[in-house]
């Protein structure tokens, strides 16, 4: 395949992927600005500058045209440069840059988010009053924890169970949304770089506290069972 057609192939997907990102972009804002039942597809699409078949050529409803499509939430580029940095790690061991450069790619990720601060603090408090949306949201959230998963230990070289790549996914996804409902919360005026790292900071000296449990502790019966 030439170049030409390579380059061909890349800037159709970059347009895919603006186009994508700009209905998503105008769904949360309409979200925020009527609440979900507030607006029709069809204003989305007069926004968005798009006919009703190429909306629903990217997304099926509304919600998950608000939810996003994951390739937007993990850009290329930022993707490229966190696999690149366990290349120098033996496969099948956890590379010794994995915590520093999840923090790094946290960081990445959120400074490339598509809507405003303004508008993702408005779809927070739309979030809040439709439950509809928010199961949606915890199952989108699973299946993109479960594709990261997948990424992160294509990254180690390791299974996508491997204990370590199961809690890295729990653990930090569970700081950074900490820190994202602090960092948006009223009166805030602290940058998320400065509250994650915080976090994490947080959670590192938890983790680095004494534990003397094994696991043959937890086998032993509890000595109240045996006075029954």
């Amino acid at each position: 395949m030439g170049n030409s057609a390579i380059n061909a192939g890349g800037l159709r997907e970059r347009k895919r992927a603006a186009t994508r990102a700009t209905i998503t972009a105008v769904a949360r804002s309409l979200t925020a600005e009527r609440g979900l039942s507030g607006y029709t597809v069809e204003e989305v699409c007069e926004r968005a500058g798009i006919s009703r078949r190429t909306f629903f050529n990217y997304f099926p409803t509304k919600e998950d045209a608000i939810l996003g499509h994951i390739d937007d939430d993990f850009p290329e580029e930022v993707v490229a440069r966190f696999m690149a940095g366990g290349a120098g790690s033996p496969a099948g061991e956890i590379s010794a840059s994995l915590l520093d450069d999840l923090v790094r790619l946290s960081l990445d990720l959120s400074e490339r988010m598509s809507a405003s601060e303004e508008e993702t603090r408005q779809l927070i408090g739309v979030i809040k009053k439709e439950p509809q949306l928010m199961l949606r949201i915890i199952g989108a959230t699973e299946e993109r924890e479960a594709d990261f998963a997948r990424l992160l230990a294509a990254r180690e070289g390791v299974a996508a169970d491997h204990p370590v790549v199961r809690m890295a996914v729990v653990l930090l996804g569970n700081v950074a949304r900490k820190t994202s409902a602090d960092y948006f919360s009223e009166g805030n005026t602290r940058p998320y770089k400065d509250m994650l790292l915080e976090n994490i900071s947080a959670a590192r000296t938890l983790f680095s506290l004494p534990f003397t449990m094994s696991s043959s502790d937890t086998s032993q019966s509890n000595p109240s069972e045996g006075a029954q």
